[in-house]
């Protein structure tokens, strides 16, 4: 199968996907109290003590499973890094005045459902005239999460506090309703986990070529090569060739040349990922979404990623430590398999794919997550006593897309 059908296999497929059975996302019972923190280091050094007792007692409570763990500035920083998406969305939901349409936002991968909460608690206790007129909607691929999301929004029901939620157990990819409200967008840390595609180029024709997951003779997986003829792919590289993207697989023509001189050298060149999966998202969006405002943050880069260019970081948990992998073709459901986002190049294929005019095109930011949390969180709540803020100084590899 081509390669992101291999990916998208292993983290969603329903029976065994990583994230069907695997995943849980790290979440702190209480708020961190950071005035009473000494630095930034003694703020790790609590973080890594909680996160450690969490992983014995997901360890305790099932003997059998090693359940996959990870934690997101979402859950670290609660309520305050959603308050900052909360205000942000609110500034430029006002912008227009006063709309007369209700505020309708989707939250695609909502986790645990922390950020929802923490969005409609600001609305709720700042913005109480537009909370009236607030529609949340979760768009969930996983069934436990949506389950889990579910859970959390009754208590609130219960508490009778927010009961403008709806959790959609469906994938984003199977969705074919047109919404013609305007609304905002957010996908919180859900991109790096969209299926990629892998392409090489032949040292002397410059030609792409896909990649193919096959399984030998011994049941283990293998990667060949083919000329390109998936439409996606194809689709895919003729748009990135409108921008002023350069693949550095093909640069520095001289020195491939010289290579190809030597005896038994390769003839392709190093493996090149492609977000095709995000290419169909982006569609989606166009269609079914053609009023909406993205709200997008995710890592652009990675550290222990395995070989080529934008390739993902595979890891998988074992006993209480992270392992990371050389290769994505491992055993399906235990790995993680997580990409960076060239956020400059989605800026110019988003424009090409979902924004005609020039001036929707210049309305469109690409922002680091400190330079968006300078602007609209409220820095005082996460700064310790040192005067450092761990808020600002973690996920340092992470960036925004607003449009």
């Amino acid at each position: 199968m081509l390669v992101r059908d291999f990916i998208d296999d292993s983290l969603y497929n329903p029976n065994y996907g990583y994230f069907s059975k695997q995943a849980i996302i790290f979440s702190p019972q209480n708020h961190f109290d950071f005035s009473n923190i000494k630095d930034n280091l003694e703020f790790m050094n609590i973080v890594a003590s909680k996160y450690k007792e969490f992983e014995i007692s997901l360890d305790d409570k099932d003997k059998k499973v090693t359940k996959q763990l990870w934690h997101t500035s979402t859950e670290l920083f609660k309520p305050w890094y959603g308050y900052a998406f909360a205000k942000y969305i609110v500034n430029e939901y006002k912008l227009g005045g006063n709309p007369k349409h209700d505020l309708i936002i989707y939250e695609l991968g909502a986790g645990n459902g922390t950020l929802m909460l923490n969005i409609l608690d600001y609305i709720q206790k700042f913005e109480p005239a537009i909370y009236k007129k607030t529609r949340y909607r979760v768009v969930e691929i996983s069934s436990m999460l949506a389950e889990r999301q579910r859970s959390i929004q009754n208590f609130q029901q219960v508490v009778n506090v927010h009961n403008c939620v709806e959790i959609i157990n469906k994938s984003i990819f199977d969705w074919n309703e047109t919404i013609k409200d305007p609304c905002f967008f957010l996908a919180c840390e859900v991109f790096d986990n969209f299926a990629h595609d892998v392409i090489r180029y032949n040292f002397s024709s410059e030609k792409p070529v896909q990649g193919i997951v096959v399984a030998n003779d011994e049941g283990e997986y293998e990667e060949i090569y083919e000329p390109v003829n998936d439409p996606l792919i194809i689709r895919y590289l003729s748009l990135r060739k409108r921008t002023m993207y350069k693949t550095p697989a093909l640069q520095n023509r001289l020195l491939r040349s010289l290579r190809n001189k030597l005896p038994l050298a390769p003839n392709l060149t190093q493996p090149e990922f492609i977000p095709t999966k995000l290419l169909l998202f982006l569609d989606i969006l166009k269609d079914c979404f053609p009023k909406h405002r993205l709200v997008i943050s995710d890592f652009y880069k990675l550290p222990d990623s395995i070989q080529g260019i934008d390739a993902p970081v595979v890891q998988t948990r074992y006993q209480q430590t992270m392992v990371p992998c050389s290769t994505y073709m491992v055993h399906p459901g235990w790995f993680d398999i997580f990409f960076p986002t060239n956020f400059e190049l989605l800026k110019d294929i988003y424009q090409l794919v979902c924004r005609s005019s020039r001036a929707e095109s210049e309305k469109i930011k690409v922002l680091q997550q400190k330079e968006f949390l300078k602007r609209y969180a409220d820095l005082t709540k996460t700064q310790t006593k040192s005067g450092e803020n761990p808020m600002l100084m973690y996920y340092e590899n992470v960036k925004f897309l607003l449009s």
